[in-house]
């Protein structure tokens, strides 16, 4: 038996209907607008913003592959980071413009679990390695003689695999979780993408205590990265005060500049998403959100390294005037 729009997919089933009860067939998103006069304009910009972001951060990925001299622990990570940001952005803006332009906001069950799940796994990777490079910049700065013995090919390469593993068992627990629910009180989600709270929400079952699982495990994986990044600021702004010269300290700020601007931005529309949908839930507030942190975010990242690093710029004009 599935459930089908208005049927009992609109209420929570008795014990006896549970029993027959599979799997619900489709879930449907939220639309960005009602007006059919806007969906042109709304298909063209988000495919304006998906463009810019997937060519800009294939930009970077040929830029760093292209010069050896950027062939160095930071531009690998930077290159798994704008890696991992055109999974982030492909897995939920391409579904939405295919709903802008046939007027449909239907996602089947199997297909809203794994937008979830890829949407995890992007997200945390995003995170990890944030993480990884706070801990590449600490090591340059208040280590850099030991640098070249400390961040070798073994521990980039450990380090990007461990960040790839740590991803894919956040993305599968949640998977896990929300699988043991088959009943759900609604299949209208309140977001333009398969959100795992949203679906938590929906459910019928007691969901407390895998709310309480879902939020710890959301803090583990979010939590202590940004505390490493934290960790590994506090060592870093330590050491630059220490340097007697203000251009030596500029100089050494300067390298994780970037990093910093890109960290406080994920984080900043990350928990601006989450805090305003606990706060004041609207789901018109929280499409604006997601949009900031899904679409946004990923989208400036390239122009924030390519306009803040001498080196990327360099090799940039390099690689224009060869063109030309």
């Amino acid at each position: 038996m599935q459930l089908q729009t208005g049927s009992p997919a609109q209420r929570c089933l008795s014990p006896m209907e549970l029993k027959n009860l599979t799997h619900v067939s489709e879930f449907f998103l939220l639309s960005l607008s009602d007006d059919l006069e806007l969906q042109p304009l709304l298909w063209g910009l988000f495919l304006s913003m998906y463009l810019v972001a997937v060519l800009g951060n294939m930009l970077i990925i040929l830029t760093v592959s292209s010069d050896s001299h950027l062939h160095t622990p930071m531009y690998f990570f930077l290159c798994s980071l704008s890696l991992a940001d055109i999974g982030f952005i492909s897995t939920t803006v391409p579904k939405m413009m295919v709903g802008i332009q046939t007027h449909s906001r239907v996602i089947s069950y199997g297909g809203c679990l794994t937008q979830m799940s890829f949407f995890l796994f992007f997200g945390c990777m995003d995170d990890m390695l944030l993480t990884v490079m706070a801990y590449d910049r600490f090591v340059a700065i208040c280590h850099p003689l030991h640098y070249s013995a400390t961040m070798n090919s073994h521990l980039c390469c450990f380090l990007v695999s461990m960040s790839f593993f740590i991803s894919l068992l956040e993305s599968q627990l949640h998977n896990l979780m929300l699988l043991q629910f088959t009943c759900f009180k609604d299949v209208n989600i309140s977001n333009f993408f398969c959100d795992p709270s949203q679906l938590l929400q929906l459910a019928c079952s007691d969901t407390f205590t895998n709310k309480i699982v879902m939020y710890f495990v959301g803090s583990i994986f979010g939590g202590v990265p940004l505390a490493g990044i934290f960790c590994s600021y506090y060592k870093i702004v330590s050491s630059i005060l220490r340097i007697p010269v203000i251009g030596g300290r500029y100089k050494a700020f300067s390298t994780c500049g970037s990093h910093l601007s890109v960290v406080c931005l994920f984080y900043g529309t990350a928990m601006g998403s989450y805090f305003g949908s606990a706060l004041l839930p609207s789901p018109r507030k929280d499409v604006v959100a997601s949009v900031m942190y899904t679409v946004v975010t990923p989208m400036l990242n390239p122009f924030i390294y390519s306009l803040r690093n001498r080196d990327i710029k360099s090799v940039l004009w390099r690689l224009c005037s060869r063109i030309i």
